[in-house]
């Protein structure tokens, strides 16, 4: 017997060239596998998308429950872009105004809503690590390592356009001192005393995306710290657009960390699963 497909109804969002599809699950009869997640995001047989974004019913005491699963189906702790896009979404659609609280794997977040312009308010970070000696291939690197939600490792270079970041990207995600999990890979930039440009691998969507909130995040931390430098830092990624991450910085410790930047709609629609 074939399984009974059912129509779903979607949005289409996108976090500074980050795109999500949305889908309000506060009922709790969205039920999506893996297979079925990497279909609705293949950009040839289904709507395209870095990731899925379902919009659920809190456990505690937030507004809403958060959860996010990557292109290939696997759910992860958290996405900045995502979030964004999670709290104009839930503002939209649950009538959320203001300040939105979320639970995700990764804690609780707020969100503050400014017209198209989102600011997040992230967990603390955690597992600052400065020059991790890594070889890679027959090459040894300095790395900078950080958990901004989820684990992003951070390499400076001189020019960022000329980084190989599908290559690169890809053979230190899946380096073993990462496994079994992996780690985000993000290639930075200087661009001024406060500004950075960032190009991004994602584990799960496994490419470059053009843009990735946590990763904005965790690069902009770790230029402060090996900079030793305060907030904010702007943060230019590949899709265009400037983010703001701004902190409170002590030494190498750093607390109220906020991720302001764009989240916009693109197209609502229905698919079947």
């Amino acid at each position: 017997m074939l399984d009974e497909k059912r129509m779903l109804r979607f949005t289409k969002m996108n976090g500074a060239g980050n795109d999500f599809v949305l889908m309000d699950n506060r009922a709790g009869d969205i039920h999506l596998n893996r297979s079925q997640i990497a279909h609705l995001c293949d950009r040839h047989r289904g709507i395209g998308a870095d990731g899925i974004l379902l919009l659920e019913k809190a456990a505690n005491r937030a507004d809403f429950r958060m959860r996010y699963f990557n292109a290939d189906g696997g759910e992860a702790e958290m996405c900045g872009n995502g979030a964004r896009c999670f709290a104009r979404f839930a503002n939209r659609v649950a009538g959320a105004e203001g300040k939105i609280s979320f639970e995700t794997p990764a804690g609780v977040i707020s969100a503050r809503l400014i017209g198209d312009l989102v600011t997040l308010k992230m967990t603390e970070p955690a597992d600052l690590r400065l020059n991790i000696p890594l070889r890679i291939a027959t090459k040894d690197k300095a790395i900078h390592f950080i958990n901004s939600g989820v684990p992003h490792v951070v390499i400076p270079v001189s020019q960022v356009d000329d980084v190989d970041v599908q290559r690169e990207g890809a053979a230190i995600r899946h380096h073993e001192m990462f496994s079994p999990k992996g780690a985000n890979v993000n290639f930075i930039e200087k661009r001024g005393a406060n500004k950075i440009a960032v190009r991004t691998y994602e584990r799960g969507v496994e490419d470059e995306t053009l843009a990735c909130g946590t990763g904005v995040v965790a690069s902009a931390l770790i230029f402060a710290a090996c900079e030793k430098i305060n907030g904010p830092v702007g943060v230019l990624v590949r899709g265009g657009d400037e983010l703001q991450v701004d902190f409170e910085r002590s030494g190498e410790q750093f607390k109220n960390v906020t991720l302001t930047g764009p989240a916009e709609f693109a197209f609502e629609g229905t698919v079947e699963v």
